[in-house]
């Protein structure tokens, strides 16, 4: 059995929808949990494939845990953990995973983790990861897939990244937490799951100056000083961003609550160029909405504050019928135009040249049969698919289920015409046979 969406486009999203906790946050704060002896509680935890396989992770390493449902919070009881190894058959099929790498060299001294995995949208080395780990006093040692870290002691030390990873600046700022002195990382990643994180492990007992900005410092603290907590998750501003592009790009109006607002300024920013309607209703809802043909617009992904390489797919469906010619530039990841080849095949107009995507604005689209090639690109399909002419029918959600909660769900509620089906898949050799006994006919 293989799940698709089936979507008849054409229809304006309209009403209310509520964010969820965000992935790439949560994710990181269930790795910090690791941190401190005892039972820590984390709200406003999203249901996720990703999440999923977190949970599997640490709960390998020997750390107990439980989800409440209703409530959506996460308990993480790690008063011990009697594993230091992460299994290549879970961080392989989850880049995040690889954060409790950190966690585990802080509080143990020693770490295996298998080398990472996720999307398929270019190259997202480790290197960082281990230069700021050596930095700190760690003895690294990659072997047969997996990074083994020791250190009988870390110490503070001054790490610039050569790029502002988020992943790196994550890693290292729970590896800092017990090292002895100040760690320093300047040309940290600025993102709002940075600050995040920062505020978590400071509510534990941590000392995290300057999350946010391009230089963090970690003062060492004793593991006594940490303690368990409860905390709530940031809401998730990929999936913010997500259903803007979808209400605008439907011509709907709907609310959007449950989010930051600063967290998505350039991304907002660049929607009202294009002709959206945008304004404030509360501290953390917004209205959204478009009447006419948005117009189209330049832009190059950057790290935050920048346009977000994540709502970069949305923005190049929504340009797919916009009035004139935008130009997207990729400076992050060298394969996260995946989605072009699905767009053209909905009539859209776009020359890619390497790093470089050049959208002419058509009409309409039109409804297809499309492949869901990683998460992001995935759901700019199913925005894609809730604009266009006619039905579309979209494979392999396993990609979109990493990273949107009760997606379909949320979109009917707006309106949006969407169903989740099964569907029977039958190999070559059950089709032959079939045919040959004459059950397929």
């Amino acid at each position: 059995m293989v799940e698709k969406f089936y979507i008849k486009g054409g229809t304006p999203l309209k009403g209310e929808v509520l964010i969820g906790g965000a992935k790439n946050s949560v994710l990181k704060l269930m790795a910090a949990a690791l941190l401190a002896k005892g039972e820590s509680k984390i709200y406003n935890v999203p249901e996720l494939t990703d999440v999923e396989i977190m949970l599997q992770v640490i709960n390998g390493l020997g750390v107990k845990t439980s989800y409440n449902k209703e409530e959506k919070s996460l308990t993480i009881d790690a008063t011990e953990i009697t594993n230091i190894t992460a299994k290549y058959e879970l961080v392989s099929k989850m880049r995040a995973s690889f954060n409790v790498l950190g966690a585990l060299v802080s509080r143990c001294k020693e770490a295996i983790v298998a080398l990472p995995g996720g999307c398929a949208i270019g190259e997202r080395r480790v290197d960082f990861h281990i230069k700021g780990l050596e930095a700190l006093g760690a003895k690294i040692k990659i072997e047969n897939g997996y990074v083994h870290a020791k250190a009988n002691k870390l110490v503070g030390a001054e790490i610039c990244l050569d790029l502002p990873s988020v992943g790196a600046t994550e890693n290292l700022m729970l590896a800092g937490v017990f090292a002895e002195g100040a760690t320093r990382i300047q040309n940290a990643a600025q993102e709002p799951e940075i600050v995040d994180l920062a505020n978590f492990l400071n509510a534990m007992g941590a000392d995290i100056i300057g999350a946010g900005t391009s230089e963090v410092v970690i003062n060492g603290v004793r593991q006594e000083d940490l303690h368990p907590i409860e905390y709530t998750t940031i809401p998730d501003r990929i999936e913010a961003g997500t259903f803007m592009a979808a209400i605008v790009g439907t011509k709907g109006k709907a609310v959007i609550r449950n989010i930051y607002p600063a967290h998505l300024t350039f991304f907002t920013d660049k929607l009202l160029k294009m002709g959206a309607n945008i304004k404030l209703v509360d501290p953390t809802s917004i209205e959204v909405a478009c009447k006419n043909r948005l117009n189209s617009i330049n832009f190059v992904t950057q790290p935050y504050p920048g346009f977000p390489t994540d709502l970069q797919s949305m923005a190049m469906t929504l340009l797919t019928t916009a009035n004139g010619v935008g130009i997207i530039t990729e400076s992050l990841y060298e394969n996260r135009f995946m989605q072009v080849p699905e767009l053209r095949r909905m009539g859209a107009d776009i020359h890619q040249d390497r790093n470089h995507a050049i959208i002419k604005g058509v009409k309409k689209l039109t409804g297809a049969t499309l492949t869901a090639s990683d998460l992001r690109a995935g759901a700019s399909l199913v925005v894609a698919a809730l604009m266009a002419e006619g039905n579309s029918v979209i494979e392999k959600l396993h990609h979109i289920d990493r990273g949107y909660e009760n997606f379909e769900n949320k979109i009917r509620l707006l309106g949006g015409k969407i169903e989740r089906k099964d569907e029977v898949v039958v190999s070559p050799v059950e089709l032959t046979e079939g045919i040959r006994n004459e059950s397929y006919i």
